[in-house]
């Protein structure tokens, strides 16, 4: 088993609780030269001494696991990418801010943030590299990283949810009829399906929800279920969202609707129950598609929020992507590090799903930095109903750690642990470090080209040795 060293995390506990070394030292029984050896991570954290912080503070183990640095890690090396490539920041200096010093390394991370909009919004439509415009982050990108920050999971609208579900009864096979109840016996409101051009539509003067017909039986208990969280959690809704974004701004009522959604994910999937059926099932995706009556998409998303403290599931990263690359869901329980410079690795398998839409595609993946993971990704269709009315298709894909894929059925068969099985992908090309990589469709950012009349190279943009 590996050893524990989080002497940042320690030290940060002691002092948020205003304790000097001798107090901390006397309630988990050591001496206080031994706290200090291990607050400047000169010995790990011992499983007693955990376990006496466990009691001691109601701290989950995981606050002292290396679980955030990877996230942390590759944040930092695609906002420093130039001065990684520069050679004036090491990758290894990275990791150890990101170990040792988190606090000051998101701090870093967010006045880099904070820089780059700024800049953007004094270049206004001026063009980047590229000569395509500069836009500053949209609202639905701001939630994304609400989200994200969060690690998919909201701990008090999770639990309130489940508390709902318990009280009102909700079971597979009869989520519809339950909810509609709720609404009509506690808000009195109606609910009609018809014909419709919106999905569904509230009207506050007649207490009506108006559902259209073209919904399957999930997707009504889902929008019914949203409307109950506005109705039941809407103080919370309101407190949640504020934590980020000032009332009032577009961004906190697009946030407000996002955490909404969560909270009806977790009343029609309860925390308890899904987990125990995903466990049962080794997370078989289809298998809790038909369990639960529900989408796969849903069912995927809520499994990438399986990660209450004392009863975790598999940490799961989730991504929705069309076949132009365009990423409209993305979060992440794990290290799995979404590019936000736009673009991202064609090696990875969810762009194979687009070529067979009917079955799950599983990909062994390693990162530039070595950590390997098990996707899973799939191409789901929707359509309007009407023939020659558009439809709208997304490859959803869904990974873990290779530590944790044992425990996936999708794992069954595979050598988890050749590493050189792994494919090789990336970041996205402008951030990608894997300079010998064919597929590449950009030159890497901060690397001078090797420019040579009288040769060409299996790699589309070789790089020279010399310091640009």
């Amino acid at each position: 088993m590996s050893k524990t060293y989080a002497g940042a995390r320690l030290r940060r506990l002691r002092e948020e609780r205003r304790m000097s070394q001798a107090e901390l030292a006397r309630v988990l029984g050591i001496s206080p030269s031994y706290l200090n050896q291990m607050e400047h991570d000169s010995r790990p954290l011992t499983v007693p001494v955990l376990l006496r912080l466990t009691e001691a503070f109601g701290v989950d183990p995981g606050f002292f696991s290396e679980r955030d640095t990877g996230r942390l890690v590759a944040d930092l090396r695609e906002a420093l990418a130039g001065e990684v490539a520069e050679a004036r920041v090491s990758p290894s200096d990275l990791a150890e801010l990101a170990s040792r010093m988190p606090a000051v390394a998101r701090v870093l991370l967010d006045l880099g943030r904070r820089g780059q909009v700024l800049a953007e919004r004094i270049a206004g439509t001026a063009d980047d590299r590229d000569g395509e415009p500069v836009a500053p982050r949209s609202p639905h990108e701001e939630i994304r990283e609400f989200f994200y920050r969060r690690q998919n999971y909201l701990h008090d609208a999770d639990l309130a949810a489940e508390d709902l579900a318990h009280r009102i009864g909700i079971r597979p096979g009869d989520v519809v009829s339950v909810l509609s109840g709720r609404l009509a016996e506690t808000h009195g409101v109606r609910v009609t399906t018809k014909a419709a051009q919106r999905l569904h539509h509230y009207d506050e003067t007649s207490r009506t929800l108006h559902l259209s017909s073209r919904l399957r039986p999930g997707q009504q208990a889902f929008r019914m279920a949203t409307q109950l969280a506005l109705f039941e959690y809407g103080d919370e809704l309101d407190r949640l969202a504020a934590e980020d974004f000032p009332t009032g701004s577009d961004t906190h009522a697009l946030t407000r609707i996002g955490i909404a959604n969560y909270y009806a994910a977790a009343l029609i999937l309860p925390y308890r129950a899904f987990h125990t059926a995903a466990e049962n099932v080794r997370y078989d995706i289809e298998l809790l598609t038909d369990h639960f009556g529900l989408g796969y998409e849903t069912v995927c998303h809520r499994l990438s929020t399986l990660q209450r403290p004392r009863l975790r599931g598999v940490p799961f990263s989730f991504v929705r992507v069309d076949r132009a690359g365009n990423m409209s869901k993305r979060q992440s329980a794990t290290g799995f590090h979404f590019s936000r410079a736009g673009g991202t690795c064609p090696l990875w398998n969810v762009y194979e799903a687009f070529a067979a839409p009917s079955r799950i595609h599983v990909q062994i993946a390693a990162m530039p930095d070595g950590q390997r993971y098990l996707w899973t990704a799939r191409a789901v269709t929707r359509h309007r109903g009407g023939w020659g009315e558009p439809g709208k298709t997304f490859a959803i894909g869904l990974g873990c750690e290779i530590r944790h894929a044992s425990r996936l059925v999708y794992s069954d068969g595979l050598d988890l642990d050749n590493a050189s099985a792994a494919t090789p992908i990336g970041m996205g090309c402008r951030i990608c470090e894997r300079l010998d990589c064919p597929q590449r469709a950009v030159p890497p950012l901060g690397r001078p080209l090797a420019i040579d009349e009288n040769s060409s190279t299996f790699v589309p943009y070789p790089v020279s040795d010399r310091v640009q």
